[in-house]
């Protein structure tokens, strides 16, 4: 991808306050593109990105920031739906209340965003849309059984709005990241009754050896959006460490099977 691909475009980038979606929402500013980054707390953006305060489970603080990013830029481009919130436990272990939330949260607020931003992609030449999903929508992962179901259904909303918008020229496509390291998971390893030997199972687990950085899977996202892939929608794209679908001994059964 070009230095200016993004030229001229503007976008809005929704859990833009840290990790993934701030290095996606500095990496198309990057690109040339205008830059809303909205965020419950966008205050670590910085300049040239538009820092928008909101909710994306509330329906009247999500058309505010659509509002506000197309009457600064007077257009709307690519939407990157990146927010999203995560939950441990087996499906009997969160309470009722907290699958309502955290699917309000990871899937209701992907709806929110595309109704409010349809009416301005339909608009633009170069419409694209990227919805952070995750390996979650296809590895039975442990203790995320709530997390996992509402990435299954990220997934299977891409396609479906891919489908439906594609003869509008609306492009829109997924990352499916492994674990990546973020604030998230930093504290979801501070909690560990051992961090490092948690750390470490994470690692394992993904065949490189190591998390994702949130860099990676912003290139990912970026590339999805820009206008230099314009015949590719309906896409899940992994940036996982091979964990989707590599199968690679451990060093140790390595060893066994040579001895």
């Amino acid at each position: 991808m070009g230095g200016g691909d993004f030229e001229g475009l503007a976008a809005l980038v929704t859990g833009a306050g840290s990790g993934i979606g701030l290095a996606t929402a500095e990496m198309l500013a990057g690109r040339g593109a205008q830059v809303a980054a909205f965020d419950l707390d966008p205050s670590a953006a910085p300049a040239p990105l538009l820092p928008i305060q909101g909710d994306v489970a509330d329906e009247a603080s999500v058309d505010a920031a659509v509002a506000t990013a197309v009457s600064r830029f007077g257009r709307l481009d690519v939407l990157v739906n990146n927010a999203g919130i995560g939950a441990v436990g087996t499906v009997e272990a969160n309470p009722i209340d907290e699958w309502r939330r955290v699917l309000d949260v990871n899937v209701l607020g992907i709806v929110r965003l595309m109704r409010a931003a349809l009416p301005h992609l339909r608009r633009s030449p170069h419409a694209a849309v990227v919805n952070t999903c995750s390996i979650a929508a296809t590895a039975g992962l442990p203790e995320r059984a709530l997390y996992s179901a509402t990435k299954g259904a990220v997934q299977s909303l891409t396609l479906a709005m891919a489908a439906d918008l594609v003869r509008e020229g609306i492009r829109v496509n997924c990352v499916n990241p492994g674990t990546v390291d973020t604030p998230w998971v930093g504290r979801l390893l501070a909690a560990a009754p051992d961090p490092r030997a948690e750390r470490a199972a994470l690692e394992a687990r993904q065949p490189l050896g190591r998390l994702v950085s949130a860099a990676e899977v912003a290139h990912a996202i970026v590339y999805l959006a820009s206008p230099q892939a314009a015949s590719t929608t309906g896409a899940v794209l992994a940036v996982d460490g091979g964990m989707a679908g590599l199968r690679v001994r451990t060093p140790a059964a390595a060893m066994e099977l040579r001895a």
